[in-house]
């Protein structure tokens, strides 16, 4: 059993444990039983909290009784308030509720924890499993000039199949992510010059000004409720007619979610991840002096069969440069 999900009471464990696996069976009603078996032996249990509100959801997905709603709300506020730094990722499933709009849903404790966990399997699942193609979209939607970049920086890196796809182009690349395994993993590439643990609001706000002359982010901005802020300190990072180049998710029409944030309008999925509406996008962009030159429809990867909608920006630091309009889904990358 992972530390985190140790009560340190063998007993309450050992429940937690079967209620797993009545989750993964299912059987939602037994899942809740014995969860709540395992907080009477353990009351502070983050992970029997988490589990519980995960029973109960499913409950309430079987029957729409509201109390079953309201009961998952409470299990979660109670795994997060058992679990300060949000490791767990409590503050996803409140966000995904309805009980407030939490623009930091995602904690940097729970997006290390998922990573770092992931990381062995990452690319196997991530390229074969998923059909990411996300670097390969970036590489494409650069423009052809200028063909090398003196300074580069790949935000949220992962592994480095985006350091790997533009090393060629790149005279100095650095990298950040706040996985170290993942950063392991990226470190082996050799590929980089430079690479740095640390959250990515964080790192870029400690970056001196005008030092980049490309910043990419690939199927990173996933995990950003709000782009204002980040497309500031990018463009704060770039020097004059420097690049930014990233993906970003688009809104499903058929997938649920829920709103994060009224002023963003972030839609927070049930895979966990944001959705950017087009006129977020633009209006970010706006906010940070960046011009966009590309932002056309492409499909980053696959889940459960389906093509996740999305899109391929590149913004220029600086203004003059006309705003490129935001072409129809499906209708390819445009540079």
């Amino acid at each position: 059993m992972r530390p985190q999900h140790s009560s340190g009471d063998i007993l309450a464990d050992r429940r937690y444990l079967y209620a797993e696996g009545c989750l993964a069976d299912g059987d939602f009603s037994g899942a809740a039983d014995l969860a709540e078996q395992a907080l009477s032996l353990a009351p502070g249990y983050a992970a029997a909290w988490l589990l519980l509100g995960r029973a109960r959801e499913g409950l309430f997905g079987l029957d729409g009784d509201p109390a079953h709603r309201d009961g998952a709300r409470a299990a979660y506020a109670a795994a997060r308030a058992a679990d300060p730094a949000d490791a767990l990722g409590a503050g996803m499933h409140l966000a995904r509720l309805g009980c407030g709009a939490d623009p930091a849903a995602l904690s940097p404790a729970y997006l290390r924890t998922l990573f770092d966990g992931y990381a062995p399997r990452f690319e196997a699942h991530l390229v074969d499993g998923l059909h990411y193609v996300g670097p390969a979209l970036l590489r494409t939607a650069l423009p052809a000039e200028p063909a090398h970049f003196a300074a580069a920086l790949d935000l949220g890196c992962g592994t480095g199949l985006m350091g790997a796809a533009i090393r060629d182009r790149v005279g100095h690349l650095g990298g950040v992510d706040l996985s170290p395994e993942m950063l392991a993993r990226a470190r082996a590439k050799a590929v980089y010059d430079r690479l740095v643990t640390a959250e990515l609001g964080a790192f870029l706000a400690g970056e001196p000004a005008a030092s980049a002359d490309l910043c990419l982010a690939a199927d990173v901005f996933i995990y950003v409720a709000d782009l204002a802020p980040v497309l500031r300190e990018i463009a704060r990072v770039l020097r004059p007619e420097g690049l930014a180049a990233f993906t970003v998710q688009s809104p499903d029409a058929d997938a649920p979610g829920a709103v994060v944030g009224a002023a963003s309008g972030a839609i927070l999925g049930a895979d966990g991840r944001y959705a950017h509406p087009d006129a977020h996008l633009a209006a970010a962009a706006a906010g940070a002096g960046l011009a966009i030159l590309t932002c056309a429809a492409a499909d980053v990867r696959r889940e459960r069969g389906r093509p996740v909608p999305g899109r391929v920006a590149v913004l220029r630091r600086g203004h003059g440069a006309p705003h490129a309009e935001i072409v129809a889904p499906h209708a390819g990358i445009q540079t």
